[in-house]
């Protein structure tokens, strides 16, 4: 057991008899001071409620099966785990977003270890992709599944770096367009080609799987201008949906957003962002199925506080409950910015929409992100 010291001196101090409650008071002889020694459990309370989250046991589970567990961890949902700003550059990193709802998406950003980044908004767009990729130091190589806004953002906020499509997605597009079980020749063959993706590991391969496409079209030129009249009179393709499927290969081949893993010779770039999906979004996405039933800003939370920890360097557990932000301390940021800017915004309950760069920069916090 630890000895007890002043807390003014920091001297050994002796015992002092007890107060009403029973609680041991002490006193100091140097300082004359009688205090009681409280004991603080926060830490042990919230390494208990991380390890929790992160498992698949229930709240009923815990001790106490389930009330004391959530009237001792209430206050822990308060907090808003930070991500903290990225300095070193990464060779390839990997970008996807995770919907929590229909109108709620975390973008998260990786490499092959760590977490680096992540960032809530509405929908995937160009403000919020910068506003996640601005913290992150620019990599040589990001992989991304094409969502809304990230071409734009990556040629604003990382102009040097190569972007490579996961060649995965690029063929489910086209599958989404044609299905899995196409009618017509054409797209069966189309199938195919999108198929072969995956067997080109080298330059040569590469030209021949794109004059593969080109004769593609060459051949069933003929067929793809068939036009039908609509219920509206207007003139439509017949074949709409497989001209869809091969812009959507076109588009990448035109961008050379394709074959960016074999025109980079000196590091080793993979072809997909399994990393991100399996590695990370799968992991969140196992974790909010086992504590299912929370609300939308806990599940928000809960995966904060998944990328937070598995981010380069976070916190020990007693600096955590230190220096992160909360409910309130953020409200009281929200409403100065308001009242400087002399702009009546609603705080949104989740932080939606939230400039987490301009919360680094507060002074109310320590530049620990900075």
């Amino acid at each position: 057991m630890k000895s007890v010291k002043c807390p003014t001196c920091s001297r050994k101090v002796m015992k002092y008899g007890k107060t009403r409650a029973g609680v041991q008071r002490w006193f100091c002889k140097v300082c004359h001071l009688s205090f009681t020694n409280v004991y603080n459990d926060a830490t042990k309370i919230f390494q208990s409620f991380l390890n929790w989250l992160f498992s698949k046991k229930t709240q009923k589970d815990m001790p106490g099966q389930g009330c004391t567990f959530r009237r001792t961890t209430k206050r822990f949902w308060s907090l808003w785990p930070l991500p903290p700003k990225i300095d070193v550059s990464r060779d390839v990193v990997y970008v996807d977003g995770i919907y929590l709802s229909r109108n709620l998406c975390v973008l998260i950003c990786c490499d092959d270890t760590h977490v680096l980044g992540w960032y809530v908004c509405r929908t995937e767009n160009f403000r919020a992709w910068s506003n996640l990729m601005k913290r992150i130091a620019e990599p040589k190589v990001v992989i991304s599944d094409g969502g809304t806004g990230f071409t734009k953002a990556l040629k604003y906020v990382w102009p040097l770096a190569s972007h490579q499509r996961c060649l995965f997605h690029a063929f489910c597009q086209v599958r989404r367009y044609i299905t899995n079980a196409p009618k017509t020749m054409a797209g069966r063959d189309l199938l195919s080609i999108a198929r072969n993706l995956f067997k080109v590991k080298t330059p040569e391969a590469a030209c021949a799987w794109i004059n593969e496409l080109r004769n593609w079209r060459i051949l069933y030129n003929t067929f793809l201008q068939e036009m039908t009249t609509d219920e509206y009179g207007n003139k439509r393709a017949t074949h709409e949906r497989l001209l869809k499927a091969e812009n959507s290969l076109l588009k990448l081949v035109k961008q050379h957003t394709l074959f960016t893993f074999i025109e980079i010779a000196d590091i080793s770039v993979p072809n997909t962002n399994n990393r991100i999906e399996g590695g990370v979004n799968a992991q969140l996405r196992d974790m909010l199925r086992s504590h299912r039933g929370l609300s939308l800003e806990r599940r928000l939370k809960a995966v904060y506080w998944w990328c937070y920890m598995h981010s380069p360097r976070p916190l020990s557990i007693s600096e955590i409950l230190k220096v992160m932000p909360t409910d309130k301390s953020i409200s009281l940021i929200y409403q100065r910015f308001n009242e400087r800017e002399k702009v009546d915004y609603s705080i949104p309950q989740w932080g939606d929409g939230l400039a987490w760069n301009e919360l680094h920069r507060s002074t109310e916090f320590p530049t620990y992100w900075d």
